[in-house]
């Protein structure tokens, strides 16, 4: 875990002390990364010149709202990649949550979806924003369907997915991609997870867990030039203009 992120604010002192994160009444803004609660909900922050505006997750407004109104339901590539079709309705298990928002629409059309998360502060915010989406009558539903675990999949994935009582048709990847170029992280937002979480380096560990733990398939997300995976090939591949989906398939998805 990082030590540049700092619980701040009387509010989330108790979440710091739970999440193991350490604890300051105030925090230096140029060099640490930092959670605050807001008016908006729990926020991680920083110096707005490195790392943007700060990070929330928010279920009920914004991008993710209108990709929930008029995304394309199930014809989205990454519902297609997860085998929800007609009568078709998997669980699954997103084994790099991240901020959730590919979680979200997979349980806005239905899906029941474990978020695992291992850096411990996007965990904090992913289950803000989860207990605020229930709170709202128009995200409530959706937001029931999502539950969120903290742990290291590509480690834990075996005993996390036990413990919270789910068998998994499907388990989701999109795991960081390695960029060595550092024009690359442009994107604020995406340099504040390489700093926390870095690159995925584990992430052929990550995929083999995921195939012994998926009972029908294992959908990874990629650059859409990116290679896949060290491991097995892909049995399918579905491309979209930016990104593409690997499929590693057991077995087929079957309506109910």
């Amino acid at each position: 875990m990082s030590d540049r992120v700092t619980a701040i604010g009387e509010p989330v002192r108790a979440l710091a002390a739970r999440l193991g994160l350490p604890w300051q009444p105030e925090a230096d803004a140029d060099t640490t990364l930092y959670l605050a609660m807001r008016d908006e909900g729990l926020a991680l922050s920083g110096d707005t010149r490195r790392y943007g505006a700060p990070i929330r997750v928010d279920f009920t407004a914004g991008k993710v709202a209108h990709r929930r109104r008029f995304g394309g339901g199930r014809g989205q590539l990454v519902a297609k990649a997860c085998g929800l079709a007609h009568g078709v309705t998997p669980s699954i298990v997103d084994a790099t949550a991240g901020l959730g928002r590919d979680a979200f629409v997979l349980a806005s059309l239905g899906a029941e979806v474990l978020l695992i998360e291992r850096v411990a502060a996007i965990y904090a915010l992913l289950e803000d924003g989860v207990r605020r989406a229930r709170a709202d009558d128009e995200t409530a539903e959706i937001a029931a369907r999502m539950r969120v675990a903290q742990g290291d999949a590509a480690r834990e994935l075996t005993s996390l997915v036990a413990s919270h009582d789910i068998a998994p048709q499907v388990v989701h990847l999109d795991p960081m991609f390695p960029h060595r170029d550092k024009s690359a992280l442009v994107k604020k937002e995406m340099r504040v997870f390489r700093e926390l979480a870095g690159d995925d380096d584990d992430a052929p560990r990550l995929l083999e867990a995921a195939l012994e733990t998926a009972t029908h398939r294992v959908v990874v997300k990629r650059p859409r030039r990116a290679p896949p995976l060290d491991g097995p090939a892909p049995d399918h591949v579905l491309e979209g203009k930016t990104s593409r989906y690997d499929l590693y398939v057991h077995r087929s998805l079957k309506p109910a």
